[in-house]
C-alpha cells in the first residue's frame, strides 16, 4: 500500500501547474495563451515577468525535491520505491499533468529538484554549468540541454568511481526527457530564431 501512496503523490505532486495557477491567482493571465503556451519557468519569466518567473522556478524544483524524499519519510518507510524512482514519477506528472490537462512544462526545474534532494552537490554544479551557458548564449533552453549533459557526464564518472549506476540510469532517462521536450527549442537554435533572455 505504501508503494502505491508514494508513486500516487509523487504524480500528483509532479502534477501540480505552478506556472498556470501563479498566474492565474495573482496575474489573472493563462501562460497557456502567451509566450509558447509551456506551463514551465521560461514562459512564465517572458510572460509574466522577474517575480513569478522565480516563484514557478523554485516551486517546480521543489516539486521534484519533495517526491524524491517521500519515501524516506516516517510515515512511508518500507514503500520499496528508490527515491530516485519517485522523482522520476514526478518529472512524469510535471510533463503530464492531470491538473493541467496533460500538458506540462519541460522538466528542467523539476529534475534538479530531485538531484537537490538526492545528491546536492550534482545540483551546485549543475547551477554553476547552467547560469554559466546561460550567460554566454542568452538561451535558457541552451542552457538547460547543456547542464543536462554536464549531469550525464557527472553520474557516469560518478557510476564508475563508486560503483553506483542507478544514479546514471536515472539521468539518462532525465537527458532524454529533456532533449525530446526541447526538440522545438533545437530546430530553431540551428535557426538561429531562438529567443533570446535580455535580463542576463
Amino acid at each position: 500500500m505504501n508503494s502505491i501512496l508514494v508513486v500516487v503523490l509523487a504524480y500528483l505532486i509532479g502534477s501540480i501547474p505552478s506556472g498556470l495557477w501563479v498566474g492565474k491567482v495573482f496575474y489573472k493571465t493563462d501562460i497557456r495563451q502567451h509566450g509558447s503556451g509551456n506551463l514551465g519557468a521560461t514562459n512564465t519569466f517572458r510572460t509574466l515577468g522577474k517575480k513569478a518567473g522565480i516563484a514557478v522556478t523554485l516551486m517546480d524544483i521543489l516539486k521534484g525535491t519533495l517526491a524524491t524524499i517521500l519515501p524516506i519519510l516516517a510515515v512511508f518507510q518500507g514503500s520499496g520505491i528508490h527515491p530516485l524512482v519517485a522523482g522520476i514519477i514526478a518529472v512524469v506528472g510535471h510533463m503530464f499533468p492531470i491538473f493541467a490537462g496533460f500538458r506540462g512544462g519541460k522538466a528542467v526545474a523539476t529534475s534538479a529538484g530531485i538531484l537537490l534532494g538526492y545528491h546536492w552537490p550534482i545540483f551546485i554544479l549543475l547551477l554553476i554549468a547552467f547560469l554559466l551557458c546561460l550567460k554566454v548564449y542568452k538561451m535558457v533552453s541552451l542552457a538547460s540541454m547543456f547542464a543536462a549533459v554536464v549531469a550525464f557526464i557527472y553520474a557516469l564518472i560518478y557510476g564508475i568511481l563508486y560503483n553506483e549506476y542507478l544514479l546514471l540510469i536515472i539521468i539518462s532517462i532525465i537527458v532524454v526527457f529533456i532533449f525530446y521536450r526541447h526538440r522545438s527549442n533545437i530546430s530553431r537554435i540551428k535557426k538561429g530564431t531562438e529567443p533570446k533572455v535580455t535580463w542576463l
